[in-house]
């Protein structure tokens, strides 16, 4: 489903997918041609990536059809004409993390290393957007936490310092990705940030989107803050159901 016209210059659709590397569950196909065609026709201004890699030696090798170029490289292609990586998990072939991909500058970016001492690298990918239309920067904030429970309270306090420190109060803010919270946690910790999750608020829960072909678990978030409104949109299920092991979420936010 494509996204819908622009109510006016200063809104922005969003969409966060966590890509699985390229792969579908359990890695049985490589899809990341048919991801890159799929986000293509949804054609979101922002994308929100998680686990997509920067390198792996082994892929590349093993599968015709592997870009020479990095995954986020890849999937921007001439769409999204600024994109920023946090490399988080570092390995012999390769690495992967969060990317963000613009169609508006990114004046900078940071990457901020939210891992727990003896379990998978995890980050949160700070970028500051610059959109011709507004007086001051958008905020934007991919996310990828970790798998227990105790890790990820301990990762949304590191998020909400974060924002407190390096996010003015005026200034509008986006945070997306995948928050692993099965537990339906996250919305309290968040609300102290000031920021609300924009499928809770308008539907009363979060997306269901794990596992892709039956979404049960309720993972993957989009919060706003500083925003003047905010609307989920719809995408094609059957489409997206085959392309990763998560479904991915969309918004349109009025800035």
């Amino acid at each position: 489903m494509a996204a819908s016209h622009y109510i006016d210059a200063t809104t922005l659709t969003v969409l966060t997918v966590n890509t699985h590397k390229g792969f579908t569950s359990f890695n049985r196909r490589f899809m990341l041609h048919e991801l890159r065609d799929a986000l293509r026709e949804a054609g979101p201004d922002i994308v929100f990536l998680q686990e997509v890699l920067g390198e792996h030696q082994g892929h590349a090798e093993r599968h015709q059809a592997w870009p020479a170029l990095s995954q986020y490289e890849f999937l921007a292609d001439t769409l999204w004409t600024d994109f920023a990586y946090g490399r988080n998990a570092v390995y012999p072939a390769g690495h992967h993390g969060n990317a963000i991909l613009s169609r508006y500058p990114i004046e900078r970016y940071e990457n901020h290393d939210v891992s727990m001492d003896g379990h998978e690298r995890r980050g949160v990918l700070h970028c500051v957007l610059r959109l011709p239309a507004l007086p001051s920067p958008v905020h934007a904030i991919c996310v990828h936490l970790g798998l227990l429970e105790r890790h990820r309270g301990r990762q949304l306090a590191r998020l909400c310092e974060l924002v407190a420190r390096g996010v003015p109060a005026g200034e509008p803010l986006l945070i997306a990705g995948d928050f692993n919270d099965w537990r339906l946690r996250a919305d309290g910790a968040m609300r102290d940030c000031g920021a609300r999750e924009v499928f809770t608020s308008r539907l009363g829960r979060p997306a269901r989107t794990f596992p892709a072909r039956w979404p049960l678990l309720r993972l993957d978030r989009i919060y706003v803050r500083g925003v003047r409104d905010w609307q989920p949109v719809p995408l094609a299920s059957r489409v997206w159901s085959r392309l990763s092991d998560h479904v991915p979420i969309c918004a349109e936010i009025a800035l």
